[in-house]
């Protein structure tokens, strides 16, 4: 049975590896999942539907990662521009914290993903 107050988390992800896995986890927690493998499937998500929180790749084709926060966080709508980005990166020393803030990356999260820190951060900001 579907709940429908589930809140509802877009992954941004390529690799349909860590796609899945992160879904499959997510999911156990309640919580609807949908997906871009992409930058512009992104923006086309979020403007489609309501999302409580976007795990974002920095790494996904076409637009990358802070692009697409960069363009989230510039949208009209003030529900889009404020939805929390946990960015997930297997090179965050190619970026700086100050980089990610400047983007307006909410907080971020290291690859090889822990889990456990995954579900923690995004309770944090989603509930």
């Amino acid at each position: 049975m579907e709940n429908l107050n589930a809140k509802t988390i877009l992954i941004a992800e390529d690799s349909s590896v860590i796609l899945n896995l992160t879904k499959k986890i997510l999911e156990l927690q309640q919580y609807r999942i949908v997906s871009a493998k992409n930058g512009g499937e992104v923006i086309r998500q979020i403007e489609s539907q309501p999302i409580d929180c976007v795990l974002m790749d920095i790494n996904i084709p076409v637009k990358d990662g802070m692009e697409c926060t960069r363009e989230i966080r510039r949208n009209a709508d003030p529900r889009i521009a404020k939805i929390p980005v946990i960015a997930i990166t297997g090179n965050a020393n190619n970026y700086s914290m100050e980089q990610f803030r400047e983007a307006g990356v909410t907080d971020y999260l290291p690859k090889p993903l822990d889990f456990d820190a995954l579900v923690r951060v995004v309770k944090q900001y989603v509930g």
